[in-house]
C-alpha cells in the first residue's frame, strides 16, 4: 500500500511537470525589417532558451505555462523583455523588433564615397533615415516624409497643381540631386512630379548628404544629395502591406512580396494613392489640395553569381492623374477658357541595374539606368506636352592600392533627350528641335588613411557638356577621429549646374507670368565648405549623439529667376553679382532606458544674392527651421506614442504689388504638429492612428486674384505651407517573414 501511494504521487508530479512544460513559442527577431541571426532568447527564471537561425527565426518547445518574461538579446542591440501568457498546447507566434545599441556608429552607407562603409568611417557626413523613422508620421510618398528631416524642406511651389521640390540647407530644389540606388532617375522634368511618386514600400533606407557632391555625381548635386536605397529582395519580408486613410478621404495602400525564382531573389512592390474629394476651406473657389490618383509598381531581381558578385536589376512604372483648379471644373472643361483647371497626366518608366564584372582579383562594376517621362498637362487653356528620356551608364573600378590608399576610378556617360510643345524646343522658323545633351565624364578618388585617426578623401571630376563644354570639379574631405566618441569632418568642393527651365519654374505655365531669358545662360559655379562635428556618448539611463554643422556656399554666375522686375514675367539671367548660402545646424538624438526616444534639430541660415550692393533674400527660404520627434514605448502592452512636428520662421514670398497685391511680403511664424499611437501585436500586425496638424494651422490667401484665373493678375505661387487643416488618420500594417 505504501509503495502504491508513492507511485501515485510520482505519477501526479510527473503529470504536472509534463503539463507545466507543454507550451510552444516561435517567431522572428528583426531590426528595421532586417532579420537578426543568432540572437539569444531566454525565459527568465528558468533554464530554457534558444537562438535564432540565420534567418532570424526561433522556436522554444515545452515552455512553462502561465505568465513568463522572455528576454531577447544580441551583440550590438539593446536587450528587450516581453511578458507573455503561455497556454497549454498552444503555439504563440512573436514578431520582435529590437533596436541597435547605437545605430549611428554601425550603419552602412554608400553615398559619400560610392563604396559601402560604416557611417563612422565615412569621410563625408551622411545622414541615414529608415522606414521605421518615417512611420512616426506616416505619409504616402518620399516628398512628404522628408519634412521630418532637419535642414531638408519639401517646398510646394504652386497652390493649384501642388508641384514641389526639396530644399537642402536653404538652397532651392534644382540644387538637390535625388537618386535611386545611386542612379540619376529623378531629375530635370521628372523632379516636378516624380518626387511624390516614390512610395515608402520600395525604400530600405535614405541617405542624405548635405553639401557638395558634384565630384562623384555631377551637375545638380551642388547643394546636396538624396539617395534612395531600394530594398534588397533577400532582406525583405515575405509579405508586407500597409494601408491608411484619413478624414480628408486620402487613401494610401502599400504592399510588397518576395519570392525565390531559381537562383534569384525577387521583390514585387506596389503602391496606390487615391485622393478624390475636393476641399475649399478658405472659400476662394479653388481646390486646397490637388486631387490625385497614382499607381507605382516596382520589381527588383537579385542574383548572386558568386560569393562576392551580385547582379541586380529593377524596374518601376508610375501613372498619375492629378487635378487642381476651380471647384466646378469637370473633365469636359480640360483645355478650355471658361473654367480654370490644371490637369496633369504622367506616365513614367524606369529601369536600373548593377553588375560586377567577372574579372579575377578586380572589383569592376557596371551601373546603368534609363527612364522615360511622358507628360500631358493643361494649365487653364495652355497645353504642355513633353517627353524626357535619360540614359545613364557608369563603370567603376574599386582598387585598394595598399593599406593606406583606397582608390576609385569612374567613367560615366549621360544622355538627356527633351522635347515639348513650347518655344524652348523650336527653331526661329518654328520647326521642332528637341534638346539633346550628351555628358561624358570621368572621376578619380583616393581615400587616404593617415594613421588611425585621420582620413583624407581626394577627388576630381571632369565632364564635357555638349552645349557648354568641359567642366572640372575638385573635392577634398578630411575626417579626424581622436577617439570613438568624437568625429570631426571638413568638406571642400566645387560644383556646377545647368538650368532646366520647366522643372525649375512652373510659373511660365501655371498662372499668368511668362518666362524671359535675357542672355544665353551660362553654367553656374559654386564653391562650398562644410564643417561637421559629431559627439557620441552614453549616460546612466541611455545613449545619445549631438551633431553640429556649419556650411557656406559662394555662387558665381548664379542663375536667378527674378519675380521682382515685372509682375507679368519671370526673368532669367546669370547674376551679375554673387550668391551666398550660409548657416549652422544642430541635430540631437537621445535614447533612454525608460523607452523614451528624442530626435530634435534646428537650422539657422542666411540665403541671399548680392547685386549692385543690394542684398536680396531668397524667396520661400526661412532663416530658422526646426524639427522634432518624441517617441515613448509602453513595452508591456507594446503601445508606442509618437509626437512629431516642425517649426518655421518668416520667409519672403512672391507678391505682385503692381496689381494691388496687399498680402504680407513675409509669412508668419508657424508649425505643423502631429501625434500618433501604434499598437503592435505578437504576429507582426500593427494598428496605428492619430491626428495631423492638430494645431490646425492654415496659410492665408494662397492665390492672388482667384476670381480672375485667366487674367494676367492671377498668381498661385504665394506658398509657404500645405493647405490641409486638422485631420485624423487610421492605418494597419502587417509583415510576415
Amino acid at each position: 500500500m505504501k509503495n502504491t501511494s508513492i507511485l501515485y504521487v510520482f505519477l501526479v508530479l510527473f503529470s504536472t511537470t509534463f503539463k507545466a512544460f507543454s507550451g510552444e513559442i516561435k517567431g522572428i527577431i528583426i531590426n528595421k525589417d532586417k532579420a537578426i541571426s543568432f540572437a539569444s532568447i531566454v525565459i527568465l527564471n528558468s533554464k530554457i532558451g534558444t537562438q535564432t537561425d540565420e534567418n532570424g527565426k526561433f522556436i522554444i518547445k515545452n515552455a512553462p505555462i502561465g505568465k513568463q518574461t522572455i528576454q531577447f538579446s544580441s551583440i550590438g542591440y539593446k536587450t528587450k523583455q516581453l511578458i507573455i501568457n503561455v497556454l497549454e498546447e498552444k503555439t504563440i507566434i512573436l514578431n520582435i523588433e529590437i533596436e541597435e545599441e547605437n545605430a549611428q556608429l554601425n550603419e552602412v552607407v554608400v553615398t559619400g564615397t560610392m563604396k559601402e562603409t560604416s557611417i563612422n568611417e565615412s569621410p563625408a557626413p551622411i545622414q541615414i533615415l529608415n522606414p521605421t523613422f518615417f512611420r512616426k508620421n506616416p505619409t504616402p510618398s518620399l516628398f512628404e516624409s522628408l519634412s521630418m528631416v532637419n535642414g531638408v524642406r519639401p517646398q510646394l511651389n504652386c497652390n493649384v497643381c501642388n508641384t514641389g521640390d526639396i530644399h537642402i540647407n536653404g538652397m532651392e530644389g534644382p540644387y538637390t540631386m535625388v537618386m535611386i540606388d545611386g542612379m540619376p532617375i529623378v531629375s530635370a522634368l521628372s523632379s516636378v512630379y516624380g518626387l511624390s511618386g516614390i512610395p515608402n514600400s520600395m525604400v530600405e533606407r535614405i541617405e542624405i548628404m548635405k553639401g557638395p557632391a558634384s565630384t562623384l555625381y555631377g551637375s545638380e548635386a551642388v547643394g546636396g544629395l538624396i539617395n534612395v536605397i531600394t530594398k534588397k529582395p533577400s532582406n525583405a519580408p515575405k509579405f508586407n502591406f500597409d494601408f491608411n486613410t484619413s478624414s480628408y478621404h486620402e487613401n494610401n495602400f502599400d504592399a510588397s512580396s518576395k519570392v525565390k525564382i531559381g537562383k534569384c531573389d525577387v521583390l514585387f512592390s506596389g503602391n496606390y494613392f487615391q485622393f478624390n474629394k475636393r476641399w475649399d476651406i478658405n472659400q476662394d473657389n479653388f481646390t486646397d489640395i490637388t486631387l490625385q490618383n497614382r499607381i507605382s509598381i516596382f520589381n527588383k531581381w537579385s542574383m548572386r553569381r558568386s560569393q562576392n558578385r551580385v547582379f541586380n536589376i529593377a524596374a518601376r512604372y508610375i501613372y498619375e492623374d492629378r487635378f487642381g483648379g476651380e471647384m466646378q471644373w469637370k473633365k469636359t472643361n480640360r483645355g478650355e477658357s471658361e473654367v480654370y483647371g490644371e490637369s496633369i497626366f504622367t506616365k513614367r518608366v524606369e529601369m536600373l541595374g548593377s553588375y560586377q564584372l567577372p574579372i579575377d582579383n578586380q572589383k569592376v562594376t557596371l551601373n546603368f539606368s534609363f527612364n522615360e517621362h511622358q507628360q500631358n498637362s493643361v494649365y487653364g487653356s495652355t497645353f504642355y506636352l513633353a517627353t524626357q528620356r535619360i540614359a545613364f551608364g557608369q563603370l567603376l573600378w574599386d582598387k585598394k592600392l595598399n593599406k593606406n590608399h583606397d582608390a576609385l576610378l569612374g567613367l560615366t556617360y549621360r544622355q538627356t533627350f527633351y522635347d515639348d510643345n513650347t518655344p524652348i524646343t523650336q527653331t526661329i522658323d518654328i520647326k521642332n528641335a528637341p534638346n539633346l545633351i550628351c555628358l561624358p565624364g570621368f572621376f578619380v578618388q583616393d581615400e587616404v588613411t593617415l594613421k588611425s585617426k585621420n582620413k583624407l578623401l581626394l577627388g576630381l571630376r571632369y565632364d564635357y557638356n555638349s552645349k557648354h563644354g568641359g567642366i572640372a570639379t575638385p573635392r577634398l574631405n578630411w575626417k579626424f577621429t581622436p577617439n570613438k566618441e568624437n568625429i570631426f569632418r571638413l568638406s571642400l568642393g566645387n560644383g556646377y549646374r545647368v538650368v532646366n527651365l520647366f522643372s525649375e519654374d512652373h510659373a511660365a505655365l501655371t498662372g499668368s507670368r511668362k518666362i524671359l531669358i535675357v542672355n544665353e545662360l551660362k553654367p553656374e559655379r559654386s564653391y562650398n565648405t562644410n564643417l561637421d562635428y559629431q559627439r557620441f556618448f552614453t549616460f546612466e539611463n541611455g545613449y545619445g549623439n549631438i551633431q553640429l554643422n556649419g556650411f557656406y556656399t559662394y555662387f558665381s554666375n548664379k542663375i536667378i529667376a527674378d519675380y521682382d522686375q515685372n509682375p507679368e514675367l519671370v526673368v532669367y539671367d546669370n547674376l551679375k553679382g554673387y550668391g551666398i548660402s550660409k548657416g549652422i545646424a544642430i541635430n540631437t538624438e537621445f535614447s533612454f532606458s525608460s523607452s523614451l526616444k528624442i530626435f530634435a534639430g534646428a537650422t539657422l541660415m542666411d540665403v541671399y544674392r548680392k547685386e549692385n550692393d543690394l542684398k536680396i533674400n531668397q524667396i520661400q527660404t526661412p532663416h530658422l527651421t526646426g524639427n522634432y520627434a518624441f517617441s515613448y514605448i509602453f513595452s508591456k502592452i507594446q503601445l508606442t506614442f509618437d509626437l512629431t512636428g516642425n517649426l518655421y520662421s518668416p520667409m519672403r514670398l512672391p507678391i505682385v504689388r503692381a496689381y494691388g497685391d496687399t498680402r504680407p511680403e513675409y509669412s508668419p511664424w508657424f508649425g505643423i504638429h502631429n501625434i500618433q499611437a501604434t499598437k503592435r501585436f505578437a504576429n507582426g500586425l500593427q494598428l496605428y492612428g492619430g491626428i495631423k496638424n492638430f494645431t490646425n494651422f492654415l496659410p492665408k490667401d494662397p492665390i492672388f486674384s482667384p476670381e480672375k484665373p485667366f487674367n494676367e493678375q492671377f498668381d498661385p505661387s504665394y506658398n509657404y505651407a500645405p493647405l490641409q487643416s486638422i485631420r485624423g488618420f487610421l492605418g494597419i500594417r502587417w509583415s510576415i517573414f
